[in-house]
């Protein structure tokens, strides 16, 4: 390259702290982020620089934000640098529960709040930035984010129809609607003279691209935080932002991979071996994990959720079986060992990293044999609600896109909660003192998984719990099995809000009861 078009290629990006680049952002901006619990590529210097603007001068103010996974710390990071009243008059986000600050604005009603499957908002975004007539898809219907069902709302000031149901062929479809998107705000961990963004050192791709491209196609800005300016150029087959879609750069030297460390090789996919640490040492959620791994056969594709879910890793790994399945998780990984806890979202060692919106069209596509997630309430339809709890928004992330488009999903929780107490002794189990919150109610909160839905299609369901497992049937929820120790009359039917269809269940494996340390 002469150095003229070296020059040229040097100047395609403008230079910004993030100070500077926030105070060009519009009042009544739409702004699209990228970014996942545990600071997985989350823009944290431009979003307190932003926050930082508002406070000092009450502007940038009413903004729409879009976000399809968490972002935060559940204290001040992340999405809670935005939330304060008049700074935000939209947000549509997949998942919340890292911003409780948000959740609050949300409670008070002063902000119109929309909650959607993460894949579906990072399909939409690169929808947008194809110019396309927003993101047509099964995904959501009969769910809460289903027109008939509310399409997403979470406020009462929520009253814009942003999601509506057509039909094509004689088939049902959502149509998530386009809209413009003013600022695009991204992460890498270096940028090359001529601007080309990698993630190569971060935890994950997430979304960054399609989150570029809505801004770009949309004719906004895009602002992208990084780690390293280099001085040479990236390696094309590495580059995951191109320069053409980059306008501002932040440079942020002290910029950490995650929360919890500035760069771990394992996460990035960098270190030659990682080890497999076992995740939780509680006999009860072990168990439950130990019940759900049964449902999982040796070639399996293998997604897990957040909480008791992801350890069935935990219980795979017990039985010597993780080289039997791939596990693919949301985030864009494939293979590796998915971190629990506040990192949600990252793996070690991952054998494939591309973008979350990539990963979403695969699931969609059949990729998935099985997935374990959570269940914060089941009826008797079978229809599971993890998005709304206690009243409160927590949103579905990814729960929607995985449970809809794996043929069988096994769902995972203890049976009541809060408060709950058991023990397991000589084999069988013993309930202490139970939970004030019963699960398995007359009828969810919201629906985020269809029972019905699944049951017309064929797909089928699995919830297991520490005492009881029940199935999914054309009629209903079936009691399959019960634990050791465990009356029906006593134990389960008194804390259930409806009467499941019980023929004959059978008796847990005592082989799942062993303490965690026989399995170590």
């Amino acid at each position: 390259m002469n150095q003229s078009r070296a020059a040229a290629a040097a100047s395609r990006y403008t230079l910004m702290t993030a100070a500077q680049a926030v105070r060009e952002i519009a009042a009544g901006s739409t702004i699209a982020l990228t970014g996942s619990g545990g600071g997985i590529l989350e823009p944290d210097t431009i979003l307190e620089a932003l926050e930082t603007c508002f406070q000092e001068t009450g502007s940038p103010s009413d903004l729409t934000i879009v976000h399809a996974l968490g972002i935060g710390d559940r204290v001040s990071r992340g999405t809670n640098h935005l939330a304060h009243k008049g700074m935000i008059k939209r947000v549509i986000g997949g998942h919340w529960t890292w911003s409780p600050t948000m959740i609050d604005l949300v409670r008070n009603d002063e902000i119109e709040a929309y909650a959607w499957p993460g894949g579906a908002i990072s399909q939409l975004l690169r929808e947008i930035g194809a110019r396309r007539p927003g993101l047509i898809t099964a995904t959501g219907l009969d769910t809460f984010v289903d027109p008939r069902q509310g399409g997403g709302k979470f406020t009462a000031s929520a009253t814009e129809d942003l999601v509506e149901l057509i039909t094509l062929d004689g088939r049902e479809y959502l149509r998530y609607k386009p809209f413009p998107v003013d600022v695009a705000i991204v992460r890498g961990d270096a940028i090359d003279p001529a601007g080309n963004i990698t993630c190569a050192g971060e935890a994950a791709q997430l979304d960054a691209l399609a989150v570029a491209q809505a801004a770009k196609a949309s004719g906004g800005r895009v602002i992208a935080q990084v780690k390293t300016r280099l001085d040479h150029p990236i390696d094309p087959r590495l580059v995951h932002i191109p320069a053409v879609l980059v306008d501002v750069v932040v440079h942020a030297p002290a910029q950490w991979q995650t929360y919890a460390s500035e760069f771990d090789p394992e996460l990035s996919g960098d270190a030659a071996n990682c080890r497999f640490s076992p995740g939780d040492n509680d006999d009860i959620r072990m168990l439950i994990a130990r019940r759900a791994a049964t449902e999982v056969d040796d070639g399996d594709v293998l997604n897990v959720g957040f909480g008791v879910s992801a350890l069935v890793v935990d219980a795979l790994a017990e039985q010597d079986r993780l080289d039997d399945v791939t596990l693919a998780i949301e985030q864009g990984l494939i293979d590796g060992i998915p971190v629990s806890g506040d990192l949600f979202g990252a793996a070690r060692g991952p054998r494939v990293v591309h973008s979350s919106t990539t990963q979403f069209d695969l699931f969609a596509g059949g990729l998935l044999d099985v997935s374990c997630l959570g269940m914060a309430q089941v009826d008797a339809t079978g229809a599971v609600n993890v998005s709304k709890i206690g009243g409160g928004i927590v949103g579905p992330g990814g729960f929607i896109d995985i449970s809809q488009n794996s043929p069988r999903v096994v769902f995972c929780g203890t049976f009541t909660a809060r408060g709950l107490d058991v023990e397991i002794i000589g084999g069988e189990l013993v309930i202490r003192r139970e939970g004030s919150v019963p699960k398995f109610v007359e009828r969810v909160d919201q629906i985020t998984y269809s029972g019905h839905l699944a049951a017309a299609q064929g797909r089928e369901a699995v919830y297991i719990t520490e005492r009881a497992v029940f199935v999914l049937t054309p009629d209903g929820l079936e009691l399959t099995e019960i634990a050791p120790g465990i009356d029906i009359d006593r134990d389960i039917l008194p804390h259930m809000g409806f009467r499941p269809i019980i023929n004959n269940p059978r008796t847990m494996d005592p082989g799942l009861f062993a303490p965690v340390a026989a399995h170590l």
